[in-house]
């Protein structure tokens, strides 16, 4: 599995948010990006999703186009910030909804992705009623349950206390061993060094040579 960007670049209001970005990303690796708020991490993961177009250049995966073969990756699994679920539904039924939109897996599956990040797929409590952490697990969870071919996460981490700050580590590293391409953006200099294999970093929209992280 290859993901391609060659040479996008986005300007938003005249300002260039991201500049002549070149990266080769494989399966079964995790990619870290740090740099500071306003650098450019989320608008990377938006420009290779498909979740926003670039002004210049391609993304490629697997030898097709996005925007040209596909509107977004085929086998996506995202957490942006600020990402938000239905705040009158409890937590299994928030990704039930979800699931039901493509109908890749059944309801077993999204009760293991909930019990994997640690909270209860019986739990009654309306999202509205969750703390910031268990939000954070279940964004989680439902990057996770159809078992994506490329997994985006965008501060993971995140809200989580100690304990679930190991959990979501784990079930990362567990994700890579699968086969996932996993592009991990964090403020925590711990997350990047225990999990990236590569790392980058940005600024000013411009990605940085990358270091391995061994």
């Amino acid at each position: 599995m290859e993901l391609i960007a060659d040479h996008i670049s986005k300007k938003i209001r005249e300002k260039k948010i991201l500049i002549e970005i070149d990266l080769h990303l494989y399966g079964g690796n995790i990619y870290g990006f740090t740099g500071r708020n306003g650098s450019g991490k989320t608008m990377l993961f938006r420009a290779l999703s498909g979740l926003m177009s670039i002004d210049s250049g391609s993304v490629s995966w697997n030898g097709k186009v996005l925007k040209r073969d596909f509107s977004v990756l085929p086998s996506l699994g995202i957490v942006l910030e600020n990402a938000a679920l239905y705040s009158n539904l409890t937590g299994i039924q928030n990704l039930t909804y979800l699931a039901d939109l493509t109908r890749r897996i059944g309801l077993e599956d999204i009760r293991q992705a909930i019990r994997r990040v640690g909270l209860d797929p019986d739990d009654r409590r309306l999202y509205s009623k969750y703390s910031l952490g268990m939000k954070q697990r279940l964004a989680i969870a439902q990057a996770v349950m159809e078992r994506p071919d490329v997994i985006m996460l965008d501060e993971p981490t995140n809200s989580l206390d100690e304990d679930g700050v190991e959990e979501i580590r784990k079930l990362i590293a567990e994700e890579k061993a699968r086969g996932a391409l996993i592009l991990l953006a964090s403020h925590n200099s711990d997350d990047i060094r225990i999990l990236a294999d590569h790392s980058f970093h940005m600024n000013s929209g411009r990605v940085l040579v990358p270091e391995d992280c061994s």
